[in-house]
């Protein structure tokens, strides 16, 4: 990919991420309440209103709309996302605690799903298992609009309480991933596995998979050597395109199963109306949905360099 196409790609994602911002801020704005009254006034905390109007002047929340828009959206350029109304503490820093474990979290069950929707599709090719293809066929519609939360609550009720063979309960570091894992990685691996069946079975039909079996080629390996490499490209996409979900996907799970992470986070500022830590968890998902689009990108060259030729002509 050429210097050029880089730079659009860039700054395409540098304007997504500013309508991102953009968007959250006024979304936030337009929250009805007010989160220091929330968090200062509606307690036992007995604050005077002179101290009350000393919090709000702090936090900036009296100050005209642009005003605040502009005072943060420079902080967010300096990777200053404000302070927590809720906790007192740095935006950033409860940001950084959080996000490791859900990151961990999503990057598991991408991994997982990816390794289910190959697993599927191989054994999907071979004459044996004809059948698993067309059950699998009709099953993508299925679990994608299965909601992730209810098939968390499933999964523990079969798998952990009924047929216990994961415990919930003071469950060990690894064995308490192995249900919010399953949970989200179902439903994304299903249309994974959908597009490389419907596109090995259209690359089957290609004039190189005729003459690689022509010259000796066995089922597998035309499958490993030719066909699949080729079936990868339109995945990349479906993968990047589902990261968003698999963020979502992540949050839902964490709130489901108790574990700490983003999306415990953004429950908590929910329920308290804390809108500097919502509109930052807000940023930093756009930003990994870019990014990993991004990246995307960036691979279609290395799997198919044909397409960065292309690129380079119609520029």
């Amino acid at each position: 990919m050429t210097g050029r196409l880089v730079l659009g790609r860039l700054a395409q994602a540098a304007f997504v991420l500013w309508a991102a911002f953009t968007a959250s801020f006024v979304l936030l704005q337009l929250m009805p309440g007010d989160a220091v009254l929330i968090r200062f006034v509606g307690g036992d905390m007995g604050l005077s209103p002179e101290a009350v109007a000393n919090i709000r002047a702090f936090y900036g929340a009296d100050d005209p709309v642009w005003t605040q828009y502009l005072r943060t959206l420079v902080g967010f350029l300096g990777g200053d996302f404000g302070f927590s109304i809720a906790s007192g503490a740095s935006v950033a820093g409860e940001i950084a605690a959080n996000l490791p474990a859900t990151l961990w979290l999503s990057g598991l069950a991408f991994v997982a799903a990816i390794a289910l929707a190959l697993a599927v599709t191989l054994l999907a090719t071979l004459p044996p298992f004809r059948l698993l293809r067309e059950t699998f066929a009709a099953l993508p519609g299925l679990l994608v609009s299965i909601p992730v939360f209810w098939l968390g609550i499933v999964l523990v009720q079969i798998v952990s309480f009924r047929l216990g063979l994961v415990s919930v309960i003071a469950p060990g570091p690894w064995e308490r991933l192995i249900l919010p894992v399953a949970a989200i990685a179902v439903p994304i691996s299903a249309p994974i596995a959908q597009i490389l069946l419907r596109n090995l079975d259209a690359l089957s039909t290609q004039g190189f998979v005729t003459v690689a079996r022509a010259k000796g080629a066995t089922r597998g390996q035309v499958l490993l050597r030719h066909t699949l490499r080729n079936a990868l490209l339109p995945v990349l996409t479906i993968a990047g395109l589902l990261f968003g979900e698999l963020l979502a996907g992540a949050v839902v799970t964490e709130t489901v199963f108790g574990l700490n992470g983003i999306g415990r986070l953004a429950e908590r500022s929910v329920r308290n109306q804390d809108a500097a830590v919502l509109q930052a968890i807000v940023v930093v998902a756009a930003f990994g949905f870019v990014a990993v689009n991004l990246l995307v990108d960036l691979l279609y060259p290395l799997v198919d360099p044909r397409l960065c030729r292309t690129a380079e002509v119609t520029a």
